[in-house]
């Protein structure tokens, strides 16, 4: 169900909307039955929709036995809760927010992410605890729920009170600030590395986990699904000039985000926050890409790493020949370079442009490392590009280029 407001220009239409909710929809294993949208010069404040279009709503319900209701918009508790009574007895409403938040809980694996996937059911779910019992435990877990209903977070039970649910939303905080932590320990030992640290963002869906699976060979699962990759993976990886560079997956942005998650996921998106420079990937191929782009500048600008050195990334070229002609026709006037993740079209020219914009230019020395200083030799392979080796009497006689922090420690032998 989609609302599109008189007086508001966007460049998408109620269908496209609809379609995405659509793709989010299929995600969390729902069928659509059907797609129904309205024009409004603002949302009713009982029902959202005219009081005519919930009895439409209704009665397609009733004919065609449908059991879950999705808005394309956040409702209120009451909103909720005055639609579902209007439905009837064994039909589930949900929002945008709620069905995201039910793809979060399924894709979520690693302990971070689902304290995150956690704490942002809860805080959706405070406000709507007490007084709408009835309808929550309707749709939250249990087989009895189908195949999607925001299962609530573990053993949750919504008879819960709003006093309980703080008590739960400041442990789990307490417990990401520990995640957080430990992150933040391993960031100080990947800083004395000097091994620098690239992330891919973009519109959910872009190609950013087939892109790391070709670069790196990572095996992060990789669906025609919107949010198949949540969790982050980071993957060492060899760029033309001998360094090494962690690169990061991270999750996909999309329009509209919830922003319970944008405060939830901040955590998770700390890698952009640490990063030496941002890979922002777009499905070149989508009629939108220009909005997707927007849609994750947007959520980049929230998160203070704007300014940060980024290149955009135009994927699925192998789809779109002439995708020069078509970006410069969006109007998206920035340093782009073209590649199919799919094909691996063009990935070397990405891979030589990273190396350019990377900080720390490499140097090259020669120098002789002892015998018992291995450790010393084993950064020279894992962070620059060995260019000779000989076995001397007194230790390794290396020639290489490496990061100017490693070349100094190196003249110091």
């Amino acid at each position: 169900m989609g609302v599109e407001w008189k007086g508001q220009s966007s460049p998408w239409t109620m269908e496209d909307s609809l379609e995405e909710l659509a793709q989010l929809g299929k995600t969390a294993d729902l069928a659509v039955a059907a797609r129904i949208s309205q024009r409004l010069p603002h949302p009713e404040r009982a029902t959202y929709v005219g009081a005519g279009k919930l009895v439409e709503i209704a009665e397609k319900v009733r004919l065609e036995g449908i059991s879950f209701v999705v808005f394309d918009d956040e409702l209120t508790p009451s909103q909720q809760k005055n639609v579902e009574e209007a439905c009837g007895e064994g039909v589930a409403v949900m929002d945008r927010t709620r069905l995201i938040l039910e793809i979060f809980s399924r894709h979520a694996h690693s302990r971070e992410g689902k304290l995150q996937v956690e704490l942002a059911q809860y805080r959706y779910l405070l406000p709507r605890l007490t007084g709408f019992g009835r309808s929550l435990n309707q749709q939250t877990g249990g087989a009895a729920a189908g195949p999607v209903g925001l299962r609530g977070p573990g053993e949750t039970k919504l008879e819960l009170d709003r006093r309980d649910a703080r008590k739960r939303i400041t442990r789990i905080e307490r417990e990401i600030e520990e995640v957080r932590a430990q992150r933040g320990l391993h960031r100080e030992r990947r800083n004395k590395t000097d091994v620098p640290m690239a992330v891919l963002v973009g519109y959910t869906n872009a190609g950013k986990s087939t892109l790391l699976n070709h670069l790196t060979g990572a095996g992060v699962l990789v669906e025609n699904k919107l949010f198949a990759t949540l969790d982050p993976t980071t993957r060492r990886l060899r760029l033309p000039s001998g360094r090494e560079v962690l690169l990061t997956d991270t999750v996909g942005f999309i329009r509209k985000l919830p922003t319970v998650l944008v405060a939830a996921f901040r955590a998770t998106l700390e890698g952009i926050e640490e990063a030496d420079l941002v890979l922002q990937v777009t499905d070149g191929s989508h009629p939108h890409a220009r909005e997707h782009v927007e849609a994750v500048d947007g959520v980049l600008e929230q998160l203070g790493v704007a300014v940060k050195p980024r290149l955009l990334v135009w994927n699925k070229i192998d789809r779109d020949p002439a995708w020069k002609a078509h970006m410069a026709a969006s109007g998206i006037d920035r340093e782009a370079i073209g590649i199919s993740a799919h094909t691996g079209e063009n990935v070397g020219a990405l891979l030589a442009r990273a190396d350019e914009l990377l900080p720390g230019t490499l140097t090259e020395v020669e120098v002789s490392v002892p015998f018992d200083r291995y450790e010393l030799l084993a950064r020279v392979y894992a962070q620059g590009a060995v260019l000779s080796r000989q076995v001397t009497d007194e230790g390794i006689l290396v020639r290489a280029r490496v990061p100017h922090a490693l070349a100094e420690r190196l003249k110091q032998l």
